[in-house]
């Protein structure tokens, strides 16, 4: 039997064990946004240093203008091992609203599901329940033999939920400690849950907000209306501008640094036989938006998009209130793709803006945030580690996908510590993140904690 079939053993062995720590991680409610759990934020550090420190690391806290990182070394074998930097994050989203849980969202419950047993609680998957499996990973081998079979370096954050306002401080404060071969993360999702999968691109982000003024006051609606400029109705028009009839973005420029899909990727996407209509009807919906003349996969992870993701002005109670408002404001997102400049696109919006609003009104685009589209690369040795390590796990090759939403970490250890990252998750599409009732299934819990084992298993002996 070799090592990591003996580590295997281990975690079957100690599986209830290793699941324990995860639920009593949970139990800590870790919210970053609400300054009420400052204190169970530095809890839930101080509970993973605690448990790196058991496992022969050397841990301690690493303290921000906001909440705590956990930073953590081990030496593992020596020589010539492999240097890896895992990363990931304790903090979790409010869980409001409470009404809508069929559980207490800090007291983890373990329930049944279509797939077997799940557990139901803040955290279950984002980030905890994906950090807690490579934890558990760690633990296995060093219980089986005393050490771990690379050198390991682990940045456990507090912020991720609320934009990780001091993590790039910190990386670039602590870059002589950070020192690696390749960062690892697990915050992504899997094909389905018989299908493993690594991510190899992310898509970008900006997101902005835009304000418009026009009149010194609101105004009586039939006092002044026909002849006083309306700002719901003008921004209004400058959004809905925002998209051709064909669903494409209308911002000159958009486009510029977009690639085609590459030919044989586009063929491996189809393959996989994406079902719209499914992935669509789970959230209610039947009929596919965005860019027509487009697949789903790659609308949903190699295209860029524009989505207003608010809007308000006037009067909005009950009744009826006959105003022209004063003002009007909009949140809008863009997520980009690989060759796109976040920048350029923040110039064109602005620009945009002020051409499609009347010049009796005063426009303001805030910036919130910004960041470029991120390719992984797919031939290196640490992916070819992890898609060795799923296949044996999964007996089936892992999918090489895209992702639509942004992990920003990426691309700061790219631009920081000159690190690649090995996005290799276990979530899937309904683990209800952000969501009350979020869960995630014990047999993705399982599947990753022992494909984790496996490439560390792989990684030592290459």
């Amino acid at each position: 039997m070799s090592v990591t079939e003996r580590v295997l053993a281990r975690v079957e062995a100690e599986f209830d064990a290793y699941q324990g720590r995860w639920l009593d991680w949970l139990r800590i409610p870790s919210v970053s946004a609400q300054p009420k759990h400052a204190a169970d934020c530095r809890a839930a550090a101080e509970f993973a240093r605690a448990d790196l420190a058991s496992l022969g690391f050397t841990a301690r806290l690493a303290e921000t203008p906001g909440h705590p990182v956990v930073l953590a070394h081990h030496q593992g074998p020596g020589g010539n091992a492999p240097h890896l930097l895992f990363y990931g994050h304790y903090d979790v989203q409010p869980p409001e609203p409470l009404e809508l849980w069929h559980s207490k969202p800090f007291d983890p419950v373990i329930v049944d599901g279509p797939h077997g047993k799940r557990v139901v609680a803040r955290g279950a998957v984002d980030d905890k329940g994906q950090v807690a499996m490579w934890l558990a990973a760690m633990r296995a081998w060093h219980a089986e033999t005393g050490s771990l079979p690379v050198q390991v370096t682990a940045v456990i954050e507090g912020e991720e939920e609320v934009g990780s306002v001091n993590l790039e401080a910190f990386l670039a404060a602590h870059r002589g400690e950070l020192r690696a071969d390749i960062a690892v993360i697990s915050d992504t999702n899997m094909w389905d849950i018989d299908t493993p999968a690594i991510t190899t691109a992310l898509r970008g982000l900006v997101y902005l907000q835009v304000d418009v003024k026009a009149a010194a006051r609101d105004l009586h609606s039939g006092m002044f209306g026909g002849s006083a400029l309306n700002p719901i109705n003008a921004l209004s028009r400058a959004l809905a501008a925002l998209h051709h009839d064909s669903g494409s973005v209308a911002l000159p420029g958009f486009y510029d640094g977009v690639a085609e899909v590459p030919a044989d990727q586009a063929a491996a996407w189809a393959a996989l036989g994406f079902d719209e209509a499914k992935f669509l009807g789970g959230i209610g919906l039947s009929i596919p938006s965005g860019e027509t003349g487009r697949g789903g996969l790659e609308r949903l992870w190699a295209r860029p998009t524009c989505d207003v993701n608010g809007i308000w002005g006037g009067y909005a109670g009950p009744g009826a209130k006959t105003v022209i408002a004063s003002e009007a404001g909009a949140k809008v997102s863009f997520r980009l793709v690989p060759g796109q400049n976040p920048q350029a696109i923040i110039a064109a919006f602005k620009r945009f803006m002020r051409d499609h609003i009347p010049a009796d009104a005063t426009v303001t685009v805030s910036e919130f945030a910004h960041g470029p589209g991120i390719e992984v690369p797919s031939d290196s040795p640490f992916v070819a580690a992890a898609r060795a390590a799923l296949a044996e796990e999964y007996g089936r090759p892992a999918v090489l996908a895209g992702c639509g939403g942004s992990i920003p970490v990426v691309g700061s250890m790219k631009r920081l510590l000159g690190l690649d990252s090995l996005l290799m998750g276990f979530g899937l599409d309904d683990d209800q993140i952000h969501s009350p009732n979020e869960k995630f299934e014990v047999s993705c819990f399982r599947h990753g904690l022992r494909s984790h084992v496996r490439l560390l298993g792989h990684l030592a002996g290459g």
